[in-house]
Parts: structure tokens; sequence; C-alpha cells
């Protein structure tokens, strides 16, 4: 399984590696929504796990643009923010899934 991590905090990054870690898993992370839409294609994940505030290219403008052009793309929204504003967002951008980092051990759940 190929999971793309989408996070500019190296540390969630790391933590989301950790939580997820199997023999049959290859990680591709990435620090911004602008760099995982030029490397879905390279990279072709079966799962983005993508975070909502990041610098450059946001991960609700980032998921739009993937399920765009990629629209059988499985995305994960992995955010702090709690917000019913931020999950329809990311519903109407396609993500298939919200979570909260707090709540990180979901993520085994929904990939599997």
């Amino acid at each position: 399984m190929k999971i793309m991590i989408v996070d500019d905090n190296e540390g969630i990054r790391d933590v989301i590696k950790n939580v997820l870690e199997r023999p049959d898993v290859e990680f591709l992370e990435c620090w911004d929504g602008g760099e995982a839409i030029g490397m879905y294609s390279q990279f072709q994940p079966d799962w983005v796990l993508m975070d909502i505030s990041m610098a450059y290219v946001d991960g609700i403008s980032a998921v739009s643009e993937l399920k765009a052009m990629y629209p059988d793309a499985k995305v994960v929204m992995v955010t702090d923010y709690n917000d019913a504003t931020f999950r329809q967002q990311a519903k109407d951008a396609g993500a298939d899934w919200y979570t909260l980092k707090e709540d990180l051990q979901e993520l085994s759940v929904v990939i599997n």
C-alpha cells in the first residue's frame, strides 16, 4: 500500500507514519498541497492524508484539484480543526473522510 502524507509539520508526518507503519506500506511525505498535486501521478498512492492549513497550497484547494484530475483518488483530511465549516468544505472538495489529529488511531481503521 502507498500512502502520501501531506502536512507542513514534519513531527505530525512522523507520528502518522508510526501509527500506520507496516512492512507492506510505502510512504511519500509532502510539505504542501502543491507538492502533493505534483507528485501524485508519479507515486500513485492508494491514500492521501491531507492537512488543511499549509503555507502555499492549502489542503481544501489541493483536494479539489486532485479530485478534478484523479476522481478515484482516496483522500482523508487529517487536521486540528473540529469545525463544521471545514468539514463541509472538505466534503465539497471531494475528501472521502475527515479525522482529527488527536484521533490518529482512526486512520488505521479508515484505510483498511
